[in-house]
């Protein structure tokens, strides 16, 4: 068993600080095993350039990674404010309107807005938050004016607030949608330019997804309905359009509406972010950890990869080292069962995004060792056993023997990634190493826990199957002669859909 190879999978965010294809190559020597794409800053050929970068860095080491188009959905902002800026106090009223005037100090403070529903959807009592919860105001009451709705607001945080600074309304049901023109133009250049995973933003309800998911169908990323269906899309979206440029969804979860909603949500998705920075504006701070534990536990009952993010470790944006604090954080997602775990601005626009990614690899494979030797043990999800799919069957099966036998390399025939998906979701702590003859399958696999995806030629059989993932394993040093080795394929290989077989086998053993 190799227990070198990270089985928390790593997402790196892309940016100044890493957009050449050198520190590229840097990052996933490191561990990346995923990148993504900020669709909020740049322009299409910028993506496009990084896009190219990432295959052509994977192509040359060898490695497989993916690549995520991250939509940046609606963002709320202020209208435009003097240059100066203007300074809030507490207890202060200010005024906002369907007037699009530049805001100045001058009493009254009247400011706009880039949404003009706001005036209608914002009620008294509730939170109007600026530049991320910086600046706080209450609205106090709406009145109709001569030239339209107008809204004031007591301050309760002061702070200096400039032009075009963010605005989020936690406490208000919004009709804004989910997906703008922005993100329709941004998923039709993803599937275009063959993004591996689009994560969706400011998702409030399953409504939010199925929209994408729609839009997705008519480029046809998304044909037709799965063959195999069920309360968890987890378990069949990479078996279902690998071969048609099937995008998986994921949600990120970063609205108080979407944490009421999330059984709903975990019903369409394919995938969950949990989304902290804006959670943590939305909602009380001290709620968040709370809130991501009962996330993972959710996502793992739906049998549904999870990834956890934003500011993992935030202090090496400046520093070479992660405070304390920061190393417990990621070790705590680890423990909880999060697939993957996310840097942003560490390698966007740190100072030090190849030592970031070295240190969250460091963290990972310390506490998977951990998790190993003290026979830590996650259950098989209850959604999954309710499938009584064969696979997911046999993937539980396989997780028994594991736990009963010394087994020191696990392989999987997993041509559409089914099989790889549901072995993951069992949690076996060890890397478990998945076949496949297609390239797309493979980057689809990188973000699974525990998958090592591999590119290999079909067999004609299982046993050649076997007798190849033998001499992979020898010549890459994941195994060696003699080692017990379980595999699950299928007779026959060419047979779509179907896993019927678990071998138990000895590494270079003669069939």
């Amino acid at each position: 068993m190799n227990e070198e190879i990270t089985l928390t999978k790593i997402i790196a965010t892309l940016g100044p600080a890493s957009s050449s294809e050198e520190v590229i190559s840097r990052l996933i020597v490191e561990g990346v095993d995923v990148f993504r794409i900020n669709f909020s800053h740049g322009k299409l050929e910028d993506y496009e350039a990084l896009l190219n970068k990432v295959r052509a860095a994977g192509r040359k080491l060898g490695m497989p990674v993916a690549v995520l188009g991250d939509l940046p959905g609606p963002k709320i902002r202020l209208g435009e404010v003097c240059p100066e800026g203007i300074e809030l106090f507490p207890g202060q009223l200010v005024y906002f309107t369907e007037l699009n005037k530049q805001a100045t100090a001058d009493e009254p403070v009247i400011f706009s807005t880039n949404y003009p529903k706001l005036l209608d959807e914002v009620k008294p009592g509730e939170r109007m938050l600026i530049d991320d919860g910086a600046v706080q105001l209450v609205c106090k009451e709406k009145e109709v004016m001569a030239d339209g709705i107008r809204i004031t607001a007591v301050v309760t945080e002061g702070g200096r607030v400039s032009s075009r600074k963010g605005l989020n309304l936690p406490d208000s049901e919004l009709s804004l949608p989910s997906l703008t023109d922005r993100d329709r133009e941004l998923t039709r250049f993803a599937v275009e330019k063959g993004f591996d995973f689009l994560a969706l933003s400011f998702v409030r309800s399953g409504k939010d997804i199925r929209e994408l998911k729609e839009l997705l169908g008519e480029l046809g990323a998304r044909p037709g309905e799965p063959r195999y269906h069920s309360v968890s899309h987890s378990d069949i979206t990479i078996m279902e359009g690998t071969y048609k440029g099937f995008i998986p969804i994921i949600s990120k979860i970063e609205k108080p509406q979407a944490v009421r909603d999330l059984e709903e949500i975990l019903k369409e998705t394919d995938m969950v972010m949990v989304a902290r920075g804006d959670l943590g504006v939305e909602m009380d701070l001290a709620e968040v950890a709370v809130i991501q534990k009962q996330i993972i536990a959710s996502c793992r009952e739906f049998g549904i990869p999870v990834i956890v993010a934003t500011q993992m470790l935030q202090s090496m944006i400046d520093s070479a080292t992660p405070t304390r604090a920061e190393v417990s954080d990621v070790a705590n997602a680890i423990f909880d069962g999060a697939d993957a775990v996310m840097l942003s601005g560490e390698t966007a626009v740190g100072k030090h995004p190849v030592e970031s990614v070295r240190t969250m690899n460091r963290i990972s494979l310390k506490t998977n060792e951990y998790i190993r030797k003290t026979s830590h043990s996650f259950s098989i999800p209850g959604k999954m056993k309710e499938l009584r799919y064969r696979s997911a069957a046999m993937a539980h099966g396989v997780k028994t023997i594991v736990d009963e036998t010394d087994v020191d390399f696990i392989g999987v025939w997993s041509e559409l990634g089914g099989s790889a998906v549901f072995l993951s979701q069992c949690r076996i702590p060890q890397p478990i190493y998945a076949f496949s003859p297609d390239e797309r399958t493979v980057r689809l696999l990188t973000i699974l826990y525990g998958v090592q995806p591999v590119l290999m030629e079909k067999p004609t059989d299982s046993t050649e199957f076997m007798s190849r993932a033998d001499g992979i394993a020898l010549e890459r040093k994941w195994a060696k002669k003699g080692d017990t080795a379980v595999y699950i394929s299928r007779e026959p290989i060419s047979q779509l859909g179907l896993t019927n077989m678990v071998n138990l086998h000895y590494i270079g053993e003669e069939r």
